[in-house]
């Protein structure tokens, strides 16, 4: 009998651990990823501002010591029409960015995105540049202030979390 107890003891820990793990899995890439309902409210907002087909493109931003680089490319390389549209789009936030206008991105996300006022308010601290690539176009933010790359990082974890699969870090 006391045997028995202790295996009942050890399988229930055992059991626990099992479920405690899987919990802090689940919570943490509940950190990670907006849950789907939000992602599916952020692409239907994303397809009243962005001109391209989220289905087509891929967002893709990258995190360096000086700020990062956000990136969308059409899947198809040949796709010249996505192409078109990615860089007409990524013309337009370059230069709204640089004056601080983050309208875009907050009405999609909404104004209390991670990042998104430091942004707004330190905007003549980052130098925003455009630059095409061979299937889009991407936008490189750079600054010294350490407080705005920490915004910018905070910023890109948020449209990778609420982009879901149409985004990813690089």
């Amino acid at each position: 009998m006391r045997r028995s107890g202790r295996r009942l003891w050890l399988f229930t820990a055992a059991l626990t651990v099992l479920v405690l793990a899987f919990a802090g899995h689940a919570l943490l890439d509940r950190e990670q990823h907006a849950p789907a309902g939000r992602q599916a409210a952020i692409a239907a907002k994303g397809r009243q501002v962005m001109p391209f087909d989220l289905e087509r493109t891929t967002h893709r931003f990258t995190k360096n010591s000086r700020g990062g680089v956000q990136t969308v490319t059409a899947d198809d390389p040949h796709d010249s029409r996505q192409i078109t549209l990615i860089r007409r789009h990524l013309t337009e936030e370059a230069a709204g960015f640089s004056k601080g206008d983050y309208g875009d991105p907050a009405s999609i996300h909404g104004t209390d995105m991670p990042g998104l006022r430091e942004l707004q308010q330190g905007h003549r601290r980052v130098t925003i540049r455009y630059a095409q690539s061979s299937a889009g176009a991407e936008i490189v933010y750079t600054t010294t202030d350490s407080g705005l790359v920490t915004a910018l990082h905070a910023w890109f974890d948020a449209q990778v979390s609420d982009h879901g699969a149409h985004a990813e870090h690089g």
